[in-house]
């Protein structure tokens, strides 16, 4: 008898432990259209834990998208990227939970191409409330990119399925040195069953 409890318990272990490895999905509702995004829990754990973490207790509720990112607006840069930023703000002090470790592109094997999400940072290990969309691919993003000084690139965790066009949409807004005059209100961010 205890063998098969035991069994039995294992196997519910084993279902639990499989189904928070399944790709999961989260809807950004923006003042511009809907954005559904994919996580991948199985390739990166802490990020996207992180992320949902977020999500689930609505911190997210104050969020915006705030910046974007061009050819023709990074003019200092010798390394250009296109991606619109969003979140809490730049202000890390203000998260309402501690910064994670980093993910590198090596270990997840998560690349920055056209419509991956990631965590914007610092120094590696700072992330914590901010992300960003790539438009287009973003190789220079990834570990042993040249856009970080570091070169650890940054923690991509997700990719966007639908919405494309709200992010592009976002990314030709006007701005002022990168930032929005008018940041995007982010309505909510829901797991989408």
């Amino acid at each position: 008898m205890k063998n098969i409890i035991y069994s039995g318990v294992f196997i519910l272990l084993l279902s639990c432990n499989t189904d928070s490895n399944k790709p999961v999905k989260v809807k950004m509702e923006t003042e511009a259209g809907d954005i559904i995004v994919k996580l991948y829990p199985d390739k990166a754990p802490v990020t996207c834990k992180n992320f949902i973490r977020y999500v689930e207790n609505n911190q997210f509720e104050n969020a915006s998208f705030y910046r974007v990112v061009r050819m023709d607006n990074q003019p200092d840069n010798n390394v250009k990227i296109e991606v619109i930023q969003g979140g809490l703000g730049f202000d890390v002090e203000n998260a309402p939970y501690s910064s994670i470790k980093h993910e590198t592109t090596k270990e997840t094997g998560i690349l920055h191409t056209n419509g991956t999400v990631s965590m914007a940072r610092l120094a590696p290990g700072t992330a914590s409330s901010e992300f960003f969309i790539c438009i287009g691919d973003q190789p220079e993003l990834d570990f042993g990119g040249k856009r970080n000084p570091d070169g650890q690139g940054f923690a991509a965790f997700g990719k966007v399925q639908e919405g494309m066009n709200v992010v592009k949409e976002i990314q030709q807004m006007r701005d002022e040195g990168q930032m929005l005059i008018h940041p995007l209100k982010i309505k909510r961010i829901t797991l989408v069953k």
